[in-house]
């Protein structure tokens, strides 16, 4: 009776736990204690899921929860948290844990994970990792992050040229789980100076002979990329050929990693979604709001800080054309219209020259070829929209102000142009920007919205009293 009551307690306890929220859920399971309970529970939710309740959960139940875990199964958590995200949460820990649950991760994980945080706090946890695995992070860190280095996995397999397939086989299978969690596919080959000279798959070595040797069965030459191959070069080569993973070497030849399809693109994901931060004004790197307040404040504040002064040097065109505005008061109806479709004309020309910068499609030489794209496509579009708002004043003058039959025309004339300056200055300042070594996602923006609504001001306004003065208006 007593094992039926315990189990109907239990039964009705998970039941409780379906009805809870992710993160209430390993709140109650973190009091509970039940390590084993916890992590068949982690296992269960998805990586979207796990991160965001890591989000709800305060900053003592995080550290909890990665504490009751393994090493091993809180790398695994943390690896699918965002690297800003997880880099947070393992800084707080005490050092000897934190380095723990580091040297349990891959090895292109670890680097990114210790690239976000404090330098202070990342050479702590070196310190006390295992020294080899603190080694190759510390070879991994020097690379620049967009780069085949940066990007690379340091766990492959690699024997020399007359290693016998039956020995390759046994150590395969005597590291079996160790190979397998690292996803290996290849054996890769060197010579006796430790140069890369080949390739053998796992399907060639399982069929070949036990006594045949690797120099025998491998694919020579194999296609590989340079330690500072740039990302967009690594992704075109994978466009080329249908490789999941290609080797990479140092400039000697010797093989140092592997670069995975899969994480060069995420690589690339990654890339823009802090060009997206950067254009959208958060400065300083990735931010979440599991962050600091104190961290957090400062990044937004440096951007409209900036975007002050800009926007009153913009607005100041305003009081040059105070009569023109006084007698003409329907003009500013148009004026945040003219402006805001202008910017976003000239946004998107921004957009597109950025990713093109990325892709290395294009190069602050190409200014001209740029420019004459941009006037091409703004001449279309300015005359199209520049048409319908113009269409719309007349409408709008005719019905409520009866007063000249060329308001239309000002506000058309005014749009197209200012359509014109907003699509060049948008695919020509990254470029600049660029050539200045200078970032063109965080510059962009601010440069662009300051002059596209300084010059559709100047534009509405000195058209309007142009027109004014010809008595049209």
């Amino acid at each position: 009776a007593r094992s039926l009551a315990a189990e109907g307690n239990l039964e009705g306890h998970m039941a409780e736990l379906e009805l809870e929220e992710p993160w209430e859920r390993i709140k109650v399971l973190l009091d509970s204690g039940d390590r084993r309970q916890l992590q068949e529970y982690l296992d269960a939710v998805p990586g979207g899921e796990a991160a965001r309740a890591m989000t709800f959960l305060a900053e003592e139940d995080r550290q909890r929860l990665l504490l009751l875990l393994e090493p091993e199964d809180a790398a695994d958590f943390i690896e699918e948290l965002a690297d800003a995200h997880g880099a947070d949460i393992v800084e707080d820990l005490p050092t000897e844990q934190a380095a723990a649950i580091v040297d349990e991760m891959e090895s292109h994980h670890r680097a990114d994970l210790l690239a976000e945080m404090d330098e202070e706090d990342a050479e702590a946890i070196l310190q006390h990792m295992d020294p080899e695995e603190a080694a190759d992070a510390r070879l991994l860190l020097q690379y620049d992050e967009n780069t085949a280095g940066g990007i690379m996995a340091t766990e492959f397999v690699a024997f020399p040229q007359d290693t016998r397939v039956a020995d390759v086989l046994k150590e395969l299978q005597a590291h079996a789980e160790e190979y397998s969690d690292a996803g290996i596919q290849y054996v890769y080959v060197n010579s006796e100076n430790g140069r890369l000279i080949g390739v053998v798959r796992l399907r060639d070595l399982v069929l070949a002979g036990p006594q045949r040797r690797l120099r025998e069965i491998m694919i020579s030459n194999p296609i590989y990329v340079l330690d500072s191959t740039p990302l967009n070069e690594l992704l075109q080569l994978f466009d080329r050929y249908s490789f999941w993973v290609v080797p990479v070497t140092n400039e000697d030849g010797v093989m140092v990693g592997v670069v995975r399809e899969a994480d060069a693109e995420e690589a690339q994901g990654e890339e823009q979604e802090k060009v997206f931060l950067r254009y959208s004004g958060i400065i300083g790197g990735e931010e979440l709001r599991t962050m600091p307040l104190s961290e957090r404040a400062p990044r937004r504040l440096a951007w409209l800080s900036l975007n002050v002064v800009l926007s009153l040097v913009s607005a100041s065109v305003v009081l040059w054309f105070e009569g023109t505005i006084a007698r003409i008061f329907a003009l500013v109806f148009f004026m945040p219209v003219i402006n805001n479709l202008s910017g976003c004309s000239g946004n998107q020309a921004v957009a597109v020259s950025i990713r093109e910068l990325t892709l290395g499609l294009i190069q602050p030489e190409d200014f001209m070829r740029v420019w004459r794209k941009e006037v091409a496509l703004g001449l279309v579009n300015g005359l199209a929209i520049g048409g319908m708002l113009g269409v719309f004043a007349f409408a709008m003058e005719y019905l409520f102000w009866n007063d000249s039959p060329y308001f239309g025309l000002v506000i058309g004339t005014a749009f197209a142009l200012n359509t014109l300056v907003a699509v060049s200055l948008g695919g020509l300042i990254p470029l600049v920007l660029r050539m200045l070594n200078a970032d063109p996602a965080l510059g962009a923006p601010p440069i662009l919205t300051t002059l596209t609504d300084m010059f559709g001001l100047l534009f509405l306004l000195s058209i309007a009293s142009g027109a004014m003065r010809l008595g049209w208006l």
